[in-house]
């Protein structure tokens, strides 16, 4: 499945990176995130629980950042097992717009899900997956475009 966006953030583009490429922070913000283990500069693992239709299931999910081009691009490659499903995906993003914002993202993911949950069927993954990235770029926003307290 490819699924692909822009998303517009009142934010300074160096604070939108900065964000993104915190596992702890952009972590926070994906729905069904239990734990998020920074390895080293570049690779991660998250426990995530993900539920679709009427299955639910705990993902381990290793991640690593496979590009990064400061303060315009990354590419980001992560594989998830979970009892009976697996999950691959590779997802890119660029930002764009004037360095003191609003910030452009636009970003791609290609998501394979192999196993139990791709049982469900397409459409009941992608509607879950929409909402699930929705969410997540609903709090980055939230948390970015929030005003920043004085030190």
């Amino acid at each position: 499945m490819r699924f692909a966006g822009t998303v517009e953030i009142a934010a300074p583009r160096d604070r939108v990176w900065a964000f993104l490429m915190d596992p702890n922070e952009v972590g926070s913000c994906g729905p069904g995130v239990e734990s998020i283990d920074v390895v080293d500069e570049t690779k991660f693992k998250a426990r995530a629980k993900v539920g679709i239709g009427f299955i639910s299931a705990k993902f381990n999910v290793d991640m690593t950042f496979a590009e990064k081009q400061p303060p315009d691009r990354a590419v980001i490659r992560a594989h998830g097992q979970a009892p009976g499903s697996a999950v691959d995906a590779s997802a890119e993003m660029q930002l764009a717009g004037p360095a003191e914002g609003p910030t452009t993202m636009d970003w791609n993911a290609d998501v394979t899900i192999s196993g139990t949950l791709a049982s469900v069927g397409a459409r009941l993954i992608e509607g879950t997956a929409n909402k699930m990235i929705g969410q997540t770029f609903d709090c980055i926003r939230a948390k970015l475009e929030a005003p920043v307290a004085a030190a």
